[in-house]
């Protein structure tokens, strides 16, 4: 019998609007964490807590980093991740967007996160998280679901047609 992985669920936001030179996403500057501390990232994410939809996890983050609510959540895609590594490495992640929300994004965390700031999506800062940098690059391609990690394969899926 093969053995079996766990997979990790994770749930990203991002913010968007209308910059005077171009789209724009809302990022946050990881600090003070294990896991790609100094990199930016999705200004809300985390994990999918047990009983929680990908959804439900959007929204709860989207409160417990930024202290925004009543976010209109579109589904952008799904993305499939490793690091072979081991294990835990094997992880899902469902991204949302949003351009509507009640609240001003602050930075509610400052334990793990040095500055919240918009980005142009085509004049992302450095150094991205690397499976985020590949989200946002596919962002609004139609892909509804991405690979990462997989070298050969990290190319986005076009979703079926009805």
């Amino acid at each position: 019998m093969t053995d079996r992985f766990v997979l990790v669920p994770a749930s990203y936001v991002y913010l968007l609007r209308d910059g005077a030179e171009g789209p724009e996403v809302l990022l946050q500057l990881r600090q003070g964490t294990p896991y790609m501390n100094g990199h930016w990232a999705a200004a809300a994410a985390g994990h999918v807590e047990r009983g929680e939809t990908a959804y439900d996890a959007a929204r709860r983050e989207a409160v417990e980093e930024l202290g925004i609510t009543d976010l209109e959540l579109e589904f952008a895609f799904t993305m499939q991740r490793t690091q072979h590594a081991d294990a835990i490495d094997e992880r899902v992640d469902w991204f949302f967007t949003a351009r509507s929300w009640t609240g001003k994004p602050r930075v509610v965390e400052p334990e793990k996160c040095a500055e919240i700031r918009w980005c142009r999506l085509d004049r992302l800062p450095e150094p991205m998280v690397p499976h985020e940098a590949h989200a946002l690059a596919h962002l609004g391609s139609g892909a509804a679901y991405l690979t990462f990690g997989w070298e050969q394969q990290d190319r986005p899926r076009p979703a079926p047609r009805g």
